[in-house]
């Protein structure tokens, strides 16, 4: 495959999943991952500053999804029922990258330093969640406790979902947020 073919930030990212998977991620090379897409290294630095960024090369969209999601809930909408909508944004697009989520979750659970930078990942995913509920009027403390438990409740959906992707993560990110108000309303 030349250089001069189309999407190339595709077959990047496709050769690096299939040689993580193949190889594990600390003995795969960018200088591998260009060879399998049919390009130079050069041109993987032109997509990727390195080949951890392939793997999160989705989280900036992700947040932006949600944040706007949050934002855009009905006006009267409660700080949980706009977070829940921005979850349900997130649903959307982890549903559009099909298989490869799966395959990136099992390579990042394999690495460690993959799963600290997965919870900054995580974490700032929340802090931008709370400074859209904060832009709605929300209460500081309350944005973040919102936030927060929002992302907790997704984190625990998703390990789920990972393990049997045939339920539909939004049904079960739905069903944690619900067992999560059971709990609290125990107490």
């Amino acid at each position: 495959m030349g250089r001069w073919e189309p999407n190339a930030r595709g077959r990047l990212e496709q050769a690096a999943f299939d040689l993580f998977a193949e190889r594990g991620f600390d003995q795969t090379t960018v200088a591998e991952i260009a060879e399998r897409a049919g390009l130079t290294k050069r041109s993987l630095f032109r997509h990727f500053a390195d080949k951890r960024d392939i793997l999160f090369a989705g989280a900036e969209r992700l947040q932006d999804v949600v944040t706007e999601s949050v934002a855009a809930a009905p006006p009267d909408s409660s700080p949980l029922a706009a977070v829940r909508a921005g979850l349900a944004a997130a649903t959307e697009l982890i549903a559009e990258r099909g298989p490869s989520v799966v395959a990136r979750q099992a390579i990042l659970d394999a690495n460690p330093e993959l799963r600290e930078r997965e919870l900054m990942k995580m974490a700032r995913l929340a802090a931008g969640i709370a400074e859209a509920l904060r832009a709605r009027g929300v209460a500081d403390r309350t944005a973040s406790l919102t936030a927060d438990t929002g992302v907790a409740a997704f984190k625990v959906a998703f390990e789920y979902w990972v393990l049997d992707t045939e339920q539909d993560l939004a049904r079960a990110v739905e069903d944690t947020l619900a067992e999560l108000k059971a709990i609290v309303a125990e107490g």
